[in-house]
């Protein structure tokens, strides 16, 4: 078992979310993070067994929420999603494998990219999704005018071509 595996929980699954990125997603927020930055959003699921249990079901849900036309991809949240890998990697790979590149993937972490590139775990994920925003919340940093993110500390990595 990995550091990064998480207990395997989903605090929530938003079938329609104009926030998480951009156009019409699908937002996933998985329970449990260690990072605990003061102030944070959703300090509510840093414990790792908050909400349900991640399984087959829920991931059918995901994905039926995923097939309506109008959805333009998936936001992956948290809580910590890279201390989540054993529901991050199956939903990755499932979204992939029902849509290809035609849904988008954005994942929230409070690892930075540099970190992220250094872990071959963590990397692998990485090579997998279209937008990365990275950094922990900083609550002095905070600027509710940013797009897509809390604090000016945190950056988005656009990945792939798709966008």
């Amino acid at each position: 078992m990995s550091k990064y595996d998480g207990q395997g929980y989903i605090a929530r699954v938003m079938p329609e979310v104009y926030t998480d990125g951009e156009g019409i997603r699908v937002s996933i927020y998985v329970s449990g993070c260690t990072f605990q930055c003061k102030d944070c959003f959703n300090a509510s699921i840093w414990g790792f067994n908050k909400g349900r249990q991640f399984d087959e079901l829920v991931l059918d849900e995901i994905i039926n929420y995923l097939r309506k036309p109008y959805i333009q991809g998936v936001s992956i949240l948290g809580g910590e999603p890279l201390q989540n890998l054993t529901i991050v990697n199956p939903l990755i790979k499932r979204v992939r494998k029902e849509f290809g590149q035609e849904k988008d993937i954005w994942m929230w972490s409070g690892y930075m990219r540099e970190y992220i590139e250094r872990d071959p775990d963590l990397k692998a994920v990485l090579d997998q999704i279209d937008v990365l925003v990275d950094g922990p919340f900083v609550n002095y940093l905070k600027d509710l005018s940013l797009n897509f993110r809390g604090s000016h500390n945190q950056r988005i990595h656009y990945l792939s071509n798709q966008q």
